[in-house]
């Protein structure tokens, strides 16, 4: 018995480090119970966690939080923005149903919209801007970046007194709602990438909007599942519902406006990095989060969708 024990207590050890490493990619971390929900091969309980923070040297606990050992230096900011997340959050989510609302019914070839980055994680303060996830038509991606932005910018400026920080400072009004990541149905059946980042990229995302369409990707994918069991079981306590009347033909948004739309998207890109010139950590954080994005960035060359 006691030789099929360690095996399996190594393999949820190692299970743990993995989703710690991960997490710390992406900038934050989490306590037991949340970092078990969250874990790469599955769920696991808070005391599995705790188990494995105790086996293996790598890890600690500070602050609450389950971190690498060299790591523990950054738990107390980590650990202040969740603490903050509770009373900031609130708002802005229903902030973005509001928004999502709007988009979905002016840009009918959005099918799904997602809350990621730190309002989806835990780690949100009202300074920040809310990241989406959108899956979009084919021939679309550029009409939805362009949306997005246009209907933001509205929404920005009926929020100018917003806080802000470096990232979302702008000349006009704040940066607010953000497309995080853009994927065309095709695209997505399969995805280029199945690899745990992805899956991880998923699995936090909590949809506002097509739901359906959003477990056709995790369907269509089963890679992802195998990183991330959970997504099987993928949910949301945040959709909207759809009204008795819903927005805009999808006639009136043919595929071939997506090429002025890249040009359109293109030009505010760079002037957006321009208005960043003089501000190194901003630019830093837009570069990572493009590499975690790729190969489905906008814009990366002049000659690249």
């Amino acid at each position: 018995m006691v030789g099929l024990i360690a095996p399996q207590s190594t393999a949820t050890s190692d299970r743990v480090h993995q989703t710690v490493a991960l997490l710390r990619r992406r900038g934050y971390a989490l306590g037991p119970a949340r970092l078990g929900g969250v874990c790469v091969g599955g769920a696991l309980s808070e005391s599995d966690v705790r188990w494995a923070v105790a086996a293996n040297p790598d890890l600690a606990l500070v602050e609450g939080l389950v971190v690498e050992r060299d790591a523990g230096r950054q738990a107390r900011s980590i650990q202040s923005r969740a603490l903050g997340h509770d009373a900031d959050a609130p708002p802005y989510i229903e902030m973005t149903q509001r928004f999502v609302r709007a988009l979905v019914s002016v840009a009918p070839f959005v099918r799904s919209v997602s809350i990621a980055g730190s309002l989806a994680t835990g780690g949100f303060r009202a300074s920040d801007d809310v990241d989406l996830n959108l899956i979009v038509d084919d021939g679309h991606r550029h009409l939805a970046y362009v949306a997005v932005n246009l209907l933001g910018l509205a929404h920005a400026v009926a929020h100018r007194s917003k806080p802000v920080d470096d990232l979302t400072r702008r000349p006009v009004a704040p940066r607010l709602m953000t497309a995080n990541l853009i994927l065309e149905r095709s695209q997505c059946r399969p995805l280029l990438r199945q690899d745990e980042d992805m899956a991880f990229e998923l699995l936090v995302s909590q949809p506002v909007f097509g739901l359906d369409a959003f477990n056709e990707v995790i369907d269509a994918n089963p890679m992802l599942i195998d990183h991330f069991p959970q997504l099987a079981r993928k949910c949301s306590a945040l959709l909207i519902e759809r009204g008795p009347t819903w927005g805009l033909p999808a006639w009136l948004f043919p595929a071939r406006l997506d090429g002025a739309a890249r040009l359109l998207g293109a030009a505010g890109w760079r002037y957006m990095q321009w208005t960043r010139r003089h501000k190194p950590a901003a630019l830093a954080r837009v570069a990572f989060v493009r590499e975690t994005m790729r190969p489905y960035t906008l814009f990366d060359t002049w000659s690249q969708s």
